[in-house]
């Protein structure tokens, strides 16, 4: 006790009086000659049950396991999602000091907004989708912290009544499937060939499944790369029509189109207007900002609206605002005709490094723009499995088992390619190339020598 009433500057007898509470409350246990000693938390009586975690998140929907939180490698096509190197800084820090110049609009924008969105983002991208033939005189649009909580949301009016099947890809990136499944939705997958959706399997399983919803990626599908052929839109369409299924087009990556002609969205091709629309600036321009939107029906829009304000009241406006600003002066449309041409020159890498380092029997999606190329591999080989060896090497990717709805998906993988530099692309194929080969030859080998059967006696 003199010891330690030395060390902190306080009287021997406050520290006494300390030990004595601690005893007293049986934190410590005094031994004569020898001193005091913590006591066995076990030891010490807490009259408080704890909750029983387990028991009570028992009855909430099971999620499929997320993918990996991989570590950080040095060339990693695991992420979906632009280049920070390609963030146009100080045009953005110029917005910024724009938006906040003003300080009436400032303080404006710093109270809370409407549930709906700051308003004059909302009149700019209506005008925009109205010209493009996505805003009708029927639609409404709302303004989302992107397009996960327009999915969170659309699930909540939608499915909140529980009972109710989605069909939606099949592989299809696992943030669609769980916000479905975290509603306790049954969520059915439909196979992605070639050209996006399988649209005869489509129509077997709205017979099959009698859906509530069906979920549509058009452009660039998230993990295949896959597009929608204009017939093949047109058959959606009519299937979801016919069936009176709520049909949600997911066009995040619609505006990085790097070659081809443009398609029209299945939302334009609907003559009743009733398909639901999700884009967002995430994949375009900043995907920390976290801004997206929901283009629907106006009786949808606002139940959205209702949904969205009991969630968080509303979109932050301070991004809002800044990305208004960012489309009025232009800077946008700069920023938009770097990406396409930096992204054409990775998807390019990506395809010429896939035809050169992946072993014999690979095959590879062939997309006209996105973010995503979708490799399966020959033989037997197992993507996730052979994941660990690649990380040991520095570089990782998503193994196809975190896309997978009903399928197997285990010798796939997704590249994603937009974050990294066409000279990182071909290394990282290089090494994946290498891996692959390796392992395709030792099994080739293996089943060269394979006994055979042997003799009937």
């Amino acid at each position: 006790m003199r010891e330690l009433a030395g060390q902190i500057g306080l009287n021997r007898q406050t520290i006494s009086m300390a030990y004595e509470l601690l005893e007293g409350e049986s934190l410590i246990r005094s031994e004569v000659g020898r001193g005091s000693f913590v006591t066995s938390p076990a030891k010490v009586e807490d009259p408080a049950k704890p909750l029983n975690w387990n028991e009570l998140l028992s009855a909430s929907p099971r999620l499929d396991p997320p993918p990996p939180i991989l570590r950080q490698a040095p060339i990693s096509f695991a992420n979906s999602r632009p280049s920070e190197l390609l963030f146009p800084l100080e045009p953005f820090r110029a917005t910024c000091e724009e938006v906040i110049a003003d300080e009436t609009v400032a303080a404006s924008i710093l109270q809370l907004g409407s549930p709906a969105g700051y308003a004059p983002l909302r009149t700019l991208l209506a005008r925009d989708g109205a010209r493009e033939g996505v805003v009708r005189q029927t639609d409404d649009l709302v303004i989302t912290n992107g397009c996960q909580q327009s999915l969170d949301l659309i699930q909540r009016i939608l499915c909140s009544g529980g009972n109710s099947t989605v069909l939606i890809e099949d592989p299809v990136y696992p943030g669609l499937k769980n916000v479905f499944l975290s509603a306790g939705t049954r969520v059915a997958g439909v196979p992605v060939g070639p050209n996006g959706m399988d649209v005869d399997a489509l129509a077997k399983a709205i017979q099959r499944e009698r859906p509530r919803a069906l979920v549509v990626t058009s452009s660039f599908q998230n993990p295949t790369g896959t597009t929608l052929p204009l017939a093949a839109r047109y058959a959606i369409l009519k299937l979801a029509r016919e069936a009176g299924v709520v049909l949600i087009e997911h066009d995040i990556y619609g505006e990085l189109r790097y070659r081809g002609d443009a398609l029209p969205t299945i939302k334009q091709l609907d003559a009743t207007g009733d398909t639901i629309l999700l884009r967002s600036f995430s994949k375009l321009a900043f995907p920390g900002l976290r801004v997206g939107w929901v283009i629907g029906p106006k009786a949808f829009c606002t139940r959205l609206t209702e949904a969205k304000q009991s969630c968080d009241l509303h979109t932050d406006q301070l991004s809002q605002a800044v990305l208004s600003r960012f489309i009025e002066s232009g800077r946008l449309a700069e920023h938009r005709r770097k990406m396409i041409e930096a992204g054409a020159e990775r998807l390019d890498a990506t395809l010429a490094a896939c035809a050169k380092f992946l072993p014999p029997g690979s095959s590879y999606t062939h997309p006209e723009g996105g973010m995503n190329v979708w490799v399966t591999l020959p033989g037997g080989l197992d993507a996730g499995e052979l994941l660990a060896r690649a990380q040991r090497e520095g570089v990782a990717y998503l193994p196809g088992r975190y896309f997978a709805v009903n399928r197997d998906h285990s010798s796939s993988l997704r590249i994603s390619f937009a974050g990294l530099a066409p000279d990182k692309i071909r290394q990282g194929f290089a090494v994946l190339g290498s891996i692959y080969r390796s392992e395709w030859q030792r099994m080739e080998d293996a089943r060269s020598f394979e006994p055979a059967s042997p003799a009937l006696v």
